[in-house]
């Protein structure tokens, strides 16, 4: 007598089972087209340096550590920056790379490079917007690292100008 009042219970138990293998597989099917939303606007097409990073040298690299007021280490290499062009420029970013014992990529960094001034008894790195480079003119520069891989080889890493921005 219980087939028209009362709900069969193996017929329940089926839908709510089907319910929720739909409700899994529509949100699998959300994170998966959610990563290849993501994984689709990371690629970027290679861009072409600036013509101008030729005319910009890094020269005498110089490589010092000091501990900070933390107990951290902290990493520089120093030099020389030439603006061997005729504009001048107002930012410039290096790609440093550092490798390890067998020569194989152990950290690489891109950062914008800095410019020392002296303005007190100690040198203030600055962004050279803050300090162009002339046509011609060179000036002292410090790149500052927080932390280099354990794996590196403690040569001096590879500079390589990446990219400028002229006026």
């Amino acid at each position: 007598m219980g087939g028209f009042i009362q709900p069969n219970p193996t017929t329940e138990g089926r839908e709510t089972n089907l319910r929720a293998i739909g409700i899994a597989i529509a949100v699998v099917a959300a994170i998966i087209g959610v990563l290849f939303l993501i994984s689709r606007t990371e690629q970027k097409a290679p861009t072409r340096p600036h013509p101008y990073v030729a005319n910009v040298k890094l020269s005498d690299p110089k490589m010092s550590a000091k501990e900070n007021f933390v107990g951290a280490t902290v990493s520089y290499v120093d030099g020389t920056v030439t603006n061997s062009g005729n504009q001048t420029v107002t930012r410039v970013v290096v790609e440093v790379t550092f490798r390890d014992s067998i020569g194989q990529l152990a950290q690489r960094e891109t950062d914008p490079l800095h410019v020392l001034q002296i303005s007190g008894p100690y040198p203030d790195a600055v962004d050279v917007s803050l300090s162009p480079l002339a046509p011609g003119q060179s000036k002292p520069f410090r790149l500052t690292f927080e932390s280099i891989s354990a794996q590196w080889n403690h040569e001096y890493p590879e500079l390589k100008v990446t990219d400028v921005t002229v006026k």
